[in-house]
């Protein structure tokens, strides 16, 4: 590759990190481009309008069909954090999510490896799928600690060369203050939210260098991320598929499937439910973004506030079944 093309490229890629995990809000210097922003604003609702403003219309919608619920885990379940080893779920969205998958399905679908997805949330009896999918677990009966068994591992055979590629990573970024690499099982994450932004060209610089001596692996992006995956066709829209399939109920009608997610990576499992044309997709953003998902939602607060909400619609729905059911004996 030529000096000029690699630039080129880590130009390109640095401007693409800027668009989207911008270190500042745009300030307006006119009330002419506050009304643009409104108005685009605005437009962006009328196509992606909160998820607590429709949740009525969600509900008769869901009517007579099993929701079937996928939430991503950081941004959604838990803040964004400074450090990535503490992003934490709250007890009180832990409990709200133990509620939801006492009546529902659900399956969390994160980036991170299933493991530290499972040593956060400490849930039993859902689905995990880490490494964006590339490693799910789940409950089965003969299961007795309730912490699931691997179900599908598509890119096992990787996970040598991705355990080597970790320690070169770590050596390749070390001289550049504030990054940090995460080992998620089946993908490498090379954060860089504490890294100046004048350091993000020689940061990327440094990722594609590692690329070239390792060309089975491909790079992508995400909220103030880098990461090094496997070069196969495997995303969470591939497991939210598998895992429909696993549940037997991919060919239902009667089914509707509600995926939950504020990330790029995110926008693979909208894109399936829009290509199914069942279900939804509901973005976690407080940003207008280009997105598959229906609906929207601002913050794991209004997440929270959602889960909570189809929870007591859930009960009151089984009340009025089984006040029907007296009535009938």
């Amino acid at each position: 590759m030529k000096i000029t093309d690699a630039a080129g490229k880590i130009e390109t890629l640095v401007d693409s990190l800027r668009d989207m995990s911008p270190t500042r809000v745009r300030s307006s210097s006119s009330d002419e481009h506050v009304s643009e922003n409104d108005d685009e604003r605005s437009s962006w609702i009328a196509l992606h309008p909160s998820a607590l403003d429709m949740f009525d219309k969600i509900m008769t919608d869901a009517e007579g069909k099993q929701i079937i619920m996928f939430l991503d885990y950081d941004g959604t379940l838990s803040l964004i954090t400074e450090d990535h080893d503490k992003a934490y779920i709250t007890d009180e969205m832990r409990e709200v999510v133990k509620e939801v998958a006492t009546y529902f399905k659900t399956a969390i679908i994160s980036g991170r490896s299933t493991d530290k997805v499972q040593s956060f949330v400490k849930l039993t009896g859902i689905h995990y799928a880490g490494s964006h999918g590339m490693d799910i677990k789940g409950p089965t009966n003969t299961d007795q600690s309730n912490q699931g068994e691997v179900m599908f591992q598509p890119a096992s055979d990787y996970l040598p060369m991705i355990d080597e590629v970790v320690n070169v990573l770590k050596e390749k970024t070390k001289s550049i203050p504030g990054a940090t690499v995460e080992h998620n099982k089946f993908c490498l994450t090379v954060h860089f939210r504490r890294v100046d932004e004048t350091g993000w060209a020689a940061l990327a610089e440094q990722v594609r260098l590692v690329l070239i001596d390792y060309p089975k692996l491909r790079l992508t992006q995400g909220r103030k991320v880098l990461e090094l995956r496997p070069s196969i066709k495997w995303d969470k829209g591939k497991a939210l598929e598998f895992l429909l399939n696993s549940l037997g109920i991919a060919e239902s009608k009667d089914v509707l499937p509600v995926y939950i997610g504020d990330d790029r990576t995110d926008e693979d499992a909208f894109k399936v439910l829009c290509e199914r044309g069942q279900g939804f997709g509901i973005v976690v953003s407080k940003t207008l973004k280009e997105t598959y998902a229906s609906y929207s939602l601002q913050d794991p607060s209004q997440v929270k506030e959602f889960l909570e909400r189809l929870v007591k619609w859930k009960k009151q729905t089984l009340g009025e079944e089984e006040e029907v059911i007296h009535k009938i004996d």
